[in-house]
């Protein structure tokens, strides 16, 4: 019997029978274990682990039960056959990859030369850029993250056990092919259209992995070469990628404090994309004169707008204007919004409004490429708006929203001052310029030497025309909010000394 060593790192966060099963299937996957000897023992593994031995136990006896071992009386836990070495390079022997290694022909006629079989390539179409350790900042000041300590982890543990109930309706394990789950289309329609002022049908509405889910979908269906798109700059990067993907042109109009401009230049414009509840990046809101200059634009031109309201679930403002799609009566205004922003992020639950003859079109797209949002997903969140725990929870979000929104603002005052926040101070992030000549891209650089993370601004303004250098955002959800002031002071040391 070989004597096997077998180190584990335990997660406390996580249970110890997850993760030693999780390593123990990932060993038997990666022919870890020799074929014809045994497992260690139980007493030998919990020894090792410093664990108890039932819990070694009972992660054997699920992979006995789940077909990844075999037991032999008096001898212990074997590989079950199919996962033996033998069996697994038998396997490896059919694969294409084997195949090609004893190939005759010379490896340059082997080798696929993928860029030229591009027909794009995405890669080159960033976003706003952040390190993907961002959690190991001490101050990250980042957008687009929760705020971790207030999602109701027990009351969506509560719905969910409530739903995985037998004699529960289980529909949600079935393939609705291309439609959506009733209950939450009936919670969208009733329930968070209306804070917005929109009154809709149930088949005007479709969900969508999120917002920008939704914008990919409705590119793919409107646009292409020779169609024009109006957007703001600064603005969204990410959406003028998607429209760039599908051939179209991208007109680009400032922004002002006001929100979009609206001027000649955007006559020749097909479709416009704005972003009125919170401009992307300034938060800017826009008034309700431009509102109205923007709706005769469209009315004049025969143009499609595209709305993205996508922090309306906790749009902050004092008495905030209702969407855009509530003022429109001839069908123009698409309307996109999510769920996630002030729930879950990772939760990917948004939605869209329009027109039901264009809500079918984009439903039989969207089958094509993913049929619909996981409907287990679709069921809970339609659970956890009908029982009222949304709303709780959007109060408490609210509430802690706010109280980290003042403590930013204090901090800036006091430790920033030379730097003007700029938009709707309802925004769920603070968009700074700092004097002129600060080169934020630099500032950013220098910051996170002293582990303090924010977002330089020039990534945000589009075209080929030299950005503003002294523009930044700093988001106030992902960072604890005792840091908040620290962080502050950190980053008016490092200008100070730029």
């Amino acid at each position: 019997m070989i004597d096997h060593i077998y180190h584990l790192d335990f997660d406390p966060q996580r249970g110890l029978q997850e993760q030693l099963r999780e390593s123990l299937v990932s060993a038997i996957l990666g022919r870890g274990f020799p074929a014809d000897e045994p497992l260690p023992s139980c007493r030998k593994l919990s020894q090792q682990l410093s664990i108890s031995r039932n819990t070694v136990a009972l992660v054997y006896e699920s992979l006995l039960d789940n077909g990844y071992l075999v037991s032999r009386p008096r001898s212990g836990y074997y590989l079950h056959p199919d996962y033996c070495g033998q069996a697994g390079e038998a396997v490896l022997r059919m694969t294409p990859l084997r195949k090609q290694e004893h190939s005759d022909e010379p490896a340059a006629e082997r080798a696929l030369d993928w860029a030229t079989r591009l027909r794009m390539q995405p890669s080159l179409k960033h976003g706003v850029l952040r390190p993907s350790n961002w959690t190991s900042f001490t101050y990250p000041f980042i957008y687009g993250q929760p705020i971790s300590d207030v999602f109701p982890l027990e009351r969506w543990r509560e719905v969910s056990r409530n739903n995985l109930r037998a004699e529960r309706d289980q529909s949600w394990l079935g393939d609705r092919f291309d439609r959506d789950d009733d209950m939450l289309i009936e919670q969208l329609r009733t329930r968070v259209l209306p804070k917005r002022g929109i009154w809709a049908r149930a088949d005007e509405i479709l969900v969508t992995l999120g917002s920008q889910n939704a914008l990919y979908l409705l590119a793919s269906l409107l646009m292409s070469r020779g169609v024009t798109v109006g957007m703001e700059n600064p603005g969204f990067r990410d959406a003028m990628s998607i429209f760039d993907i599908q051939g179209a042109r991208v007109q680009l109009q400032d922004v002002d404090a006001e929100g979009l401009v609206v001027d000649a230049r955007l006559d020749s414009c097909e479709y416009l994309y704005v972003t009125p509840g919170h401009q992307v990046p300034t938060g800017v809101a826009m008034s309700a004169a431009r509102r109205g200059e923007l709706l005769r634009q469209i009315r004049q031109h025969d143009q499609v707008l595209i709305e993205d309201d996508y922090d309306a679930e906790f749009n902050l403002d004092n008495h905030p204007l209702p969407a855009l799609k509530a003022s429109d009566s001839s069908g123009r205004v698409i309307y996109l919004s999510s769920l996630s922003k002030a729930f879950a992020p990772g939760l990917r639950i948004g939605y869209m409004v329009a027109d039901a003859e264009l809500i079918d079109e984009l439903r039989a797209l969207r089958r094509l490429m993913y049929r619909h949002p996981p409907l287990n997903n679709q069921r809970m969140l339609a659970e956890f708006l009908a029982q009222g725990h949304y709303d709780a929870h959007l109060r408490r979000f609210r509430e802690e929203h706010c109280r980290r929104r003042e403590l930013l603002y204090q901090a800036l005052r006091s430790d920033l001052a030379d730097c003007q926040p700029m938009g709707s101070p309802g925004a769920s992030a603070c968009w700074l310029a700092a004097p002129a000549g600060v080169d934020t891209q630099r500032l950013a650089w220098a910051a996170a030497q002293q582990s303090v993370l924010i977002e330089s601004g020039a990534q945000f303004f589009l075209g080929s025309a030299p950005a503003p250098t002294n523009f930044m955002r700093l988001g106030f959800h992902a960072i604890d909010a005792e840091r908040i002031r620290p962080g502050v002071q950190k980053l008016g040391e490092v200008l100070a000394r730029l």
